[in-house]
């Protein structure tokens, strides 16, 4: 662990706990060498942060201190930079903007070697770029999903037959080429997913079906124990 992570750690150790710890403590948490935590209380202590105590007795943090409301390490830092790199892999466009606002707010928030980390350009996602679908927008199914409101598809299955549907959507899952929607599906009474490359329309269907979200996805997820992911017919 590099030691700007091992110090941001050490504090967020100490501002969660209820009581003085250790040296030990923190250096099994850690897995690093009490004399490198006695150190790097040292460094933290020179810096300012408010840490009391000693040796054989704990560390603990006088009440009010607290880090900037965007601090992280430098390996949360890379998740995100990674994370947000492969939202621009999906088909999403509304995702893909979100992203690029995301890092502008993170880097201009964070501390200057942190934002360094983030515009250095070494981590990179590869690979298909999934082509957003023709007929809709995948930003109108993720509002219906979180308003759990009804959509209403035109569908083309895999020979090419076409079938109105009414769904209650909940959950999108986006894959290299293109996204399933998965959903309630009225016409065959049951959760189907539905390929976005195959929807030639979608609209809301002026219905809603509160409530029953969280339900329909636990009845989803505990099917796939029980059978292989299908794309509906």
């Amino acid at each position: 662990m590099r030691k700007a992570s091992r110090l941001f750690e050490i504090i967020q150790i100490l501002r969660l706990a209820k009581k003085p710890v250790t040296a030990q403590a923190m250096a099994d948490a850690l897995e690093v060498t009490v004399r490198s935590i006695y150190r790097d209380i040292a460094a933290l202590q020179a810096m300012h942060v408010p840490i009391e105590g000693g040796r054989g007795i704990g560390y603990i943090m006088r009440p009010g201190f607290d880090l900037p409301p965007l601090m992280f390490s430098i390996e949360e830092l890379e998740a995100i930079v990674l994370s947000l790199a492969l939202l621009e892999r999906t088909g999403d466009a509304e995702l893909k903007q979100a992203a690029k606002r995301v890092n502008q707010k993170i880097a201009g928030a964070v501390p200057v070697p942190l934002r360094q980390a983030m515009e250095n350009k070494a981590l990179f996602a590869w690979g298909t770029v999934a082509q957003p679908p023709a007929g809709f927008d995948l930003g109108m199914v993720r509002r219906a999903i979180r308003d759990e409101q009804k959509l209403a598809l035109n569908y083309r299955d895999e020979l090419g037959r076409a079938t109105e549907r009414t769904i209650r959507p909940i959950a999108l899952i986006y894959y290299s080429h293109y996204a399933n929607i998965v959903g309630w599906c009225e016409l065959r009474q049951a959760i189907r997913n539905f390929r976005s490359d195959r929807v030639e329309h979608c609209e809301a269907a002026g219905a809603f079906f509160r409530g029953e979200g969280d339900r329909l996805r636990e009845e989803w997820m505990n099917g796939w124990a029980e059978r292989p992911l299908t794309v509906s017919s």
